[in-house]
């Protein structure tokens, strides 16, 4: 058997060109080309990326998991922190076979993220490059937040040298953060392009400064982010106060 379908009769060739036209395509999505390239070049500007959840009919998130908490914004494995890579080839392969997926870069690897009120974050921008200051990736979600990317605190190997933040923030204490939010060792947060579920299913998250500007120090941005969110909940405050609907 295995000298005929290896023989000069080309018949192992032609079952293989049979095989491959059986199976199913793969579902592509029309900017899959401009997705692959923005997923590449966070890679390459160090950012650990793994696939995650998107948005889908019914209960909004394409997981199992009815009455998802995250839908669409959490990875699609429980071993995201050590499967977040790097890796061209590896990130090439997740983009081709999981078209519609989102994608999630782990934190306190290689890079923070301080994770702010959209209209904080736009006033805190502003003021930071007037100032002149050295700013990093921006990304901006439609559900109302803008992503500060950083470089790490670190994670020395002396427990002892870590440096404990009260704005650190995971993902199940996000509810907990609703103002500034440092996401750094333990936590992720969805990467450019992703999709969000709701709304007229045109929610997404997208680079406001892309991937090629170089991550500066989380604390040249503290003060000027965290003056910010202090106004930004002072004048929500007021509004509360004074009766006044809320903005989002």
């Amino acid at each position: 058997m295995s000298a005929t379908f290896g023989g000069p009769s080309g018949r192992q060739g032609r079952l293989s060109q049979w095989l491959r036209g059986r199976r199913p395509k793969q579902a592509v999505t029309a900017d899959d080309p401009g997705r692959a390239a923005l997923l590449l070049a966070a890679a390459e500007a160090g950012l650990p990326l793994a696939p995650a959840a998107h948005p889908a009919p019914g209960y909004g998130c394409s997981c199992d998991r009815v009455g998802c908490p995250t839908p669409a914004r959490h990875p699609v494995s429980f071993a995201w922190q050590t499967q977040s890579t790097t890796d061209r080839a590896q990130i090439e392969r997740w983009a081709r076979h999981q078209p519609q997926a989102n994608f999630i870069t782990a934190t306190g690897m290689t890079h923070d993220v301080l994770d702010v009120p959209l209209e904080a974050g736009q006033e805190a921008l502003e003021r930071l490059l007037a100032g002149g200051v050295e700013v990093g990736p921006v990304a901006e979600s439609d559900d109302g937040r803008l992503l500060f990317f950083t470089l790490t605190r670190g994670t020395p190997e002396d427990e002892d040298e870590w440096w404990p933040c009260e704005l650190d923030c995971r993902p199940e204490t996000m509810d907990e953060h609703p103002g500034l939010r440092w996401h750094c060792r333990g936590s992720y947060v969805l990467v450019p392009p992703a999709r969000l579920p709701g709304g007229d299913g045109d929610r997404r998250v997208r680079w406001v400064r892309g991937p090629e500007h170089a991550l500066p120090d989380p604390l040249s941005l503290l003060e000027i982010l965290t003056d910010a969110c202090a106004r930004y909940a002072g004048e929500e405050a007021d509004q509360v106060g004074a009766g006044w609907p809320l903005r989002h």
